[in-house]
């Protein structure tokens, strides 16, 4: 299966695709990860969009495809992969489907209130980056790091009034893509207000049955 996940900041993508890369044996693929990993090893796509990361620029089209094309031409995506973090414009998504035209795009949405108590919560320890969450997963100590005894912080982008306007930003950015490829029937949309116990299941369920409509299961 070659599929695409796209969700607001929160809604738990990469929980999702860590699940189901790990039941049907495809590689979660984040553009994300793809980006840091060539700054750390400092190659020249690396010095490429560490130019644009630095100067808080979004990285050109052109360049997030040709890493995208670059990753997916790799042995282990043969079988399939889960992209997540690509496409984000129209641009990215018509390129993806000239040179590997997903099955289907899994579209994550959950209630804004949902995604701010998630992400509002979190809790990070300022010397050794453990996460943690004041409801879902609590210090022993509160505002104390279980691992080193440091003291926790609330990253900037997940105090609330920043959350709303990422996901503002969000909504404005995917709108076009979404409709894309809810135009070309691809598009299946999956709620995830619950935790991803409830969730889980409900993806691969979906999953299934769609490779069983094909008669590929």
């Amino acid at each position: 299966m070659k599929l695409v996940f796209i969700g607001p900041p929160g809604v738990g993508k990469g929980t999702y695709a860590k699940a189901v890369s790990e039941k049907f044996g495809i590689p979660h693929i984040s553009t994300g990860d793809i980006f840091r990993e060539e700054v750390k090893r400092g190659s020249e796509l690396g010095r490429r969009v560490q130019y644009y990361l630095e100067r808080g620029l979004l990285v050109p089209d052109e360049i997030v495809i040709e890493v995208v094309k670059a990753r997916l031409s790799q042995e282990d995506c043969r079988r399939g992969f889960i992209l997540d973090g690509f496409p984000r414009t129209l641009t990215q998504a018509e390129a993806l489907e000239s040179f590997a035209p997903p099955d289907l795009v899994l579209n994550f949405v959950a209630d804004d209130s949902v995604v701010i108590e998630r992400l509002s919560g979190r809790r990070i320890c300022s010397k050794c980056g453990a996460i943690y969450h004041v409801k879902y997963m609590p210090p022993r100590f509160p505002g104390t790091c279980d691992r080193c005894g440091a003291p926790l912080i609330v990253r900037k982008d997940d105090r609330p009034e920043v959350i709303a306007e990422r996901l503002a930003l969000y909504r404005e950015q995917f709108s076009p893509v979404i409709s894309y490829y809810e135009r070309k029937g691809k598009l299946v949309t999956i709620t995830a207000n619950a935790q991803a116990p409830e969730v889980v299941p409900v993806v691969i369920s979906t999953l299934e049955r769609f490779l069983e409509e094909r008669g590929r299961l």
